[in-house]
């Protein structure tokens, strides 16, 4: 499992205030101290910020992490320099001449193939270990795995929205996909952004952007949402467990890595609570159930669908 640090530095989604750096320096010396602690950034995320508390906190403890970031595919950026610059700016920001992990943010509606191209080259160039992409569908990922195969380098993962409320990888083939590339699933967003978390209800909804997908939840498929919400408590009481461990550890019995996001020490050593126990066949086949009966909140897909150039279908879900 890894820690996402999507909410360190972005005040738009998470409301991220600088008076509460306190808590995240906190976390991550905490954190920094676990075997195999993995943070998953992005250059998007505070439009640096979060690239640049990671190396403040690095100095500043002596300790260091396996860190992840992520290249946005912008419009402008066509070329595979752009891939390359943007790696390098990430770096900069956290005081590192390389990192573990490398991605593509989202897919462009336009020069995918020069941003593999860049991939390649920044691991050519030793600027990172790994290279994956992020939000990218089944025949993007064979595409992507192709292309950098002809130069012998594998493709790592492929980061995608993975959960009991957004479980649609399992059923458009993209999960499926990827095992079978070898490609492994960094779930992101592995609590639902929450929802699942047990703080919120139809009553009580989560501020910012957050709130539409609630009501689209909560308010627009009552009964899937109380059957979704009611099996995930069960399965907690049945552990001793908190609603956001069982949500990881369902991630986790699907062979993906899950990576919540924390905000602060009691945030983070709950998500690592889930690494202590599993589910079993009758756990996973229960949420298994209650999950499929969801349905999709968000109206439109945040990505493009498909390469106007090569006509490849970049996004499936």
């Amino acid at each position: 499992m890894g820690i996402g640090a999507w909410a360190w530095g972005d005040s738009l989604f998470w409301k991220y205030d600088a008076k509460f750096d306190f808590e995240l320096e906190e976390l991550f010396e905490y954190y920094a101290s676990q075997p195999d602690a993995f943070l998953d950034t992005a250059e998007l995320y505070g439009l640096g910020r979060s690239e640049m508390l990671i190396g403040d906190f690095e100095r500043r403890s002596g300790k260091r992490v396996k860190v992840a970031s992520k290249f946005a595919a912008l419009p402008w950026k066509t070329r595979r320099e752009d891939v390359v610059q943007a790696c390098e700016a990430s770096l900069r920001r956290m005081g590192r001449s390389s990192m573990e992990l490398y991605q593509i943010h989202f897919p462009n509606a336009w020069a995918n193939e020069a941003y593999w191209d860049g991939l390649g080259d920044c691991y050519e160039r030793g600027l990172v270990q790994a290279v994956g992409v992020s939000n990218y569908g089944a025949d993007a990922v064979e595409a992507v795995s192709t292309s950098l195969g002809r130069r012998g380098i594998p493709l790592y993962s492929n980061q995608i929205q993975y959960s009991l409320l957004y479980p649609f990888a399992n059923s458009n083939g993209l999960k499926r996909k990827c095992d079978q590339l070898g490609v492994k699933v960094l779930a992101y967003s592995p609590i639902g952004l929450g929802l699942l978390s047990g703080k919120y209800s139809a009553e009580q909804l989560p501020e910012g952007p957050r709130a539409e997908l609630a009501k689209a939840f909560f308010n627009g498929q009552p009964e899937t949402a109380a059957g979704l919400v009611d099996a995930v408590a069960k399965t907690a009481e049945k552990h001793g467990a908190t609603p956001s461990q069982v949500a990881i550890n369902w991630c986790v019995a699907k062979g993906t890595i899950p990576i919540p996001g924390a905000r602060n020490l009691r945030q983070l050593k709950d998500n690592l609570g889930a690494l202590s126990w599993r589910l079993d066949a009758a756990d996973v086949a229960r949420l298994d159930a209650a999950s499929a009966a969801v349905q999709p909140l968000a109206k439109a897909n945040p990505f493009p669908a498909k390469d106007v150039g090569s006509g490849l279908r970049m996004f499936d879900s």
